[in-house]
This record gives structure tokens, sequence and C-alpha cells, in this order.
């Protein structure tokens, strides 16, 4: 559980999160809005990327606030990013095993560790391939991969399914399903998409302008007329 209290975020005179209290339950969550509603400046904050001007955050009970940025990591908080981190040069199981190499386990451990996180996101058959030769989907899933090796608590999934057809998404829509019960880590993802959205997550939030606009179950959010009038003239909400 994710529990946001009063939270400002302010960039010289834009104010991109604004008095923002929401709670994430566990599981699988969705965070929606429009372009520059605030939601990766959210995610940053989370990260420790971006000090807050007011406000509190803890995840489990823990003040995340209080933590360093290199300290959630190691807490248990991973994130993908909108633009590719993984290394084109270096093999999937490389590029997996990067994240978790600085671990206490030893190396017996982190090669299980890496293995069943590119097995659970089904890239099994490629894990030794480098990831410069693979498709855009599979390019997506390593970095999926990347935030779920290990045992992480909270997974954060900023626009993971951006560009990819249907097919494809559907097939990451399953992946991210499986977060919660396989790995034992809830899930906030971030994402355009309301079918992958509808698909993955139980509970949403939206953001509208830096502003809480509306949360609670997926089905519920999605058919609420302010949220509607947010993301006019994208009839797939309904």
């Amino acid at each position: 559980m994710i529990e946001v209290e009063d939270l400002t975020v302010r960039f010289g005179g834009v104010t991109s999160v604004n008095q923002v209290t929401l709670t994430f339950p566990a599981g699988a969550c969705g965070l929606i809005g429009p372009n520059g509603a605030g939601k990766t400046t959210l995610f940053n904050v989370l990260s420790g990327f971006v000090r807050p001007e007011t406000g509190r955050v803890s995840a489990f009970g823990d003040d995340l606030l209080a933590m360093p940025d290199y300290a959630r990591a190691r807490w248990g908080l991973r994130r993908t990013f909108q633009t590719e981190q993984a290394i084109e040069a270096l093999t999937v199981y490389d590029n997996v095993l990067a994240v978790y190499e600085h671990t206490t386990k030893g190396r017996a451990a982190r090669q299980a560790a890496v293995l069943d996180a590119i097995g659970l996101v089904g890239l099994g058959d490629v894990a030794f391939a480098r990831v410069g030769t693979l498709s855009p989907r599979q390019r997506r899933l390593v970095e999926v991969g990347r935030a779920v090796v290990g045992t992480p608590r909270v997974v954060l999934l900023d626009e993971p399914g951006a560009g990819l057809p249907e097919a494809e998404t559907e097939h990451l829509g399953a992946v991210i399903r499986t977060i919660p019960d396989q790995v034992g880590a809830m899930v906030v993802l971030v994402e355009h998409d309301m079918s992958l959205v509808k698909a993955c997550c139980e509970w949403t939030a939206v953001l509208d302008f830096g502003r809480l606009l509306a949360s609670g179950p997926t089905a519920e959010v999605l058919r609420d007329p302010e949220v509607l009038k947010a993301y006019l003239g994208q009839e797939d909400l309904q």
C-alpha cells in the first residue's frame, strides 16, 4: 500500500502536482490522466528523483521521503521509464543481472532470480540474445524483467505499452497481472491505453492538471463523467 498525503510539486511557476491525497492499495493499480497531468512527476517523487514542496509519502508504513533514492531501490522500489534503459550491446540476462548483481545473494541465487524474472516476462527463449537484436515488444519486456527481478515490493511501470499493437499489448497485460501474485509486489501502472488499464488494474486514480480527479474501482472510475470529460475524444474509455 502507498499512501500519499497533501503532495505538492512545483517547478518554477508551474504546479505539477497540486495537494494530492490518495492511497494505492495492494495489487495492480492504474494511474491515468492526460499528458501533463502529473503522472510521471508523481513517479519521480516516489522514486526519489523529485523532492516535493509539501506532503508525505509512505509505502507499507515506511516513510519514502526519508530515504535517499538508492535506499528506496534497496528497500524494494523499482520502476521502468518511458525511454528504454536496457543496454543494447548486452544480453537480456546481463541487463537483468545488472539490476540485481549488487545484492548480498550468492552467485547461484542471483542466477536463479534473473532467470526467473526473464521467464516471468516470457523471454526465456532469448535470455542470452543481445537486446539490440530484439523486437520492440521484447525490449519492453526486458524493461519489465529488470523491474521485477529479485524481491521488489513496489513496481512502477511508466507507459510500458506505448506504441505496441493490440496483440502484443495483450501479452504485456497478462505479464503485469501476474506480478502481484508471483513476485509479491504491488504495481502502479501509468498508461494511456485504457484497454491495458482495464485488463490489469482493479483500482485506478486519475490526475488532471496536477489534481486528483477521481479514484476507486477501475470500472467505476472510467465511467465517471468528469474522467470522460478530461479524456475528451477518447471514446474507448466507455
